[in-house]
């Protein structure tokens, strides 16, 4: 006969960590879920691949383990700040290229720039009239990258999407730590950013939700069409 085979550790651990992190989600944050002993009998599995799985978890910012009296296995919701280093970290080892990360960047634009039309936050629409007074100043590629992390910290406020905020802040961290220098930087280059610049803001300015979105699509394509030109230089 031939001998049954044995069970994927890593698949039992990351099967583990999977219906803990399920528990975690489904239960108030702080919550006790069990100590070593119930969890494993729960989960049907042994205490050293709970205890696997639960470094995982701990490592998410979504478990705590407590000892002494009153100790045992708590859920948690990781931070903000926890998620942003999360995502960069995947974005940095999974070598996102600079085109990829633009085409993240424009296709939240797609959404925010029309809910940022709806906002009445005078506030905000100040910040973006500061913005449109610093396009014709920013001849660097650092003055305009400042002027597109501004416009973005912005949008993000006004469009009132946390999630979007989220991903929009880390992918721009990212993308501004590297950034193409052929993009911008030639007269024309400058001028088209500018100038789709302006008609995005403006006609968020103006309330007119379906003029920003098409103003923010048209600047998109614009702009991949140029990195489409460029990109074959930068793989090289």
């Amino acid at each position: 006969m031939s001998e049954a085979p044995r069970p994927d550790r890593r698949g039992l651990v990351q099967a583990t960590a999977a219906r803990l992190r399920e528990l975690i989600l489904a239960a108030e944050p702080d919550a006790l879920l069990g100590s070593l002993t119930e969890l494993s009998q729960r989960l049907g599995v042994g205490v050293v691949t709970l205890q696997q799985a639960a470094r995982i978890l701990e490592h998410e910012g979504l478990l705590q383990v407590r000892r002494g009296p009153g100790g045992g296995y708590y859920g948690k919701r990781p931070t903000e700040a926890m998620l942003e280093r999360s995502i960069a970290a995947y974005l940095q080892v999974d070598a996102a290229r600079f085109h990829e990360l633009f085409e993240m960047i424009s296709l939240l634009e797609c959404e925010l720039a029309p809910a940022a039309a709806r906002s009445n936050d005078e506030a905000l629409r100040a910040g973006l009239r500061e913005v449109l007074a610093r396009l014709d100043r920013s001849d660097t590629i650092p003055a305009q990258l400042a002027v597109e992390a501004a416009l973005h910290e912005v949008l993000f406020r006004m469009a009132e999407h946390p999630l979007m905020g989220l991903l929009g802040r880390v992918t721009m961290n990212v993308f501004s730590a590297d950034p193409a220098p052929e993009m911008f930087l030639d007269p024309e280059g400058v001028a088209a950013w500018r100038d789709g610049r302006r008609r995005t803001v403006e006609a968020i300015l103006a309330r007119d939700e379906e003029l920003a979105r098409f103003e923010v699509t048209r600047f998109r394509q614009e702009l991949l069409e140029r990195l489409s030109a460029l990109r074959g230089g930068w793989e090289r």
